[in-house]
């Protein structure tokens, strides 16, 4: 499969998971529900790699390898509690939208630390993100 199938299943992962997750925080500690949530993930995340892992296995990973992928554990545990939080709070049709401005800030990061082009097209796009964030919030 392409980068774009990967992407596209994504979205459609991520846009399931606003659902489900705004029907199973309803009523509960959204910490509580979020630390379930991701006990869920590492336990599927682990069998998906245990049944695909390559032979070179661990010893492939550099100290910078964990490092950034400790700091990614973290910036991700830290936006799902923040995602929780708001779905709890909000409609998940405000707040998925809302959330999405990750997009536009990926953009603007990939092209300050990671050396990508800022194109006509990633501007556009990511201001078109902008708009509609702010349409829907202010509804």
């Amino acid at each position: 499969m392409t980068w774009l199938t990967w992407s596209v299943l994504s979205a459609f992962f991520a846009a399931l998971t606003a659902i489900l997750a705004k029907v199973g925080v309803a009523g509960v500690d959204a910490n509580l529900a979020t630390a379930i949530r991701t006990s869920v993930v590492v336990v599927f995340t682990w069998l998906i790699a245990s049944g695909t892992r390559q032979s070179a296995g661990f010893q492939a990973f550099s100290g910078k390898t964990w490092l950034f992928l400790v700091l990614s554990g973290l910036a991700t545990g830290l936006s799902w509690l923040c995602y929780f939080r708001a779905l709890q709070a909000g409609q998940a049709s405000r707040v998925a939208p809302i959330d999405k401005l990750s997009v536009v800030l990926v953009i603007v990061l990939g092209a300050a630390f990671l050396g990508e082009r800022l194109t006509w097209s990633k501007g556009v796009g990511g201001l078109l993100i902008v708009a509609g964030a702010i349409t829907i919030a202010l509804e």
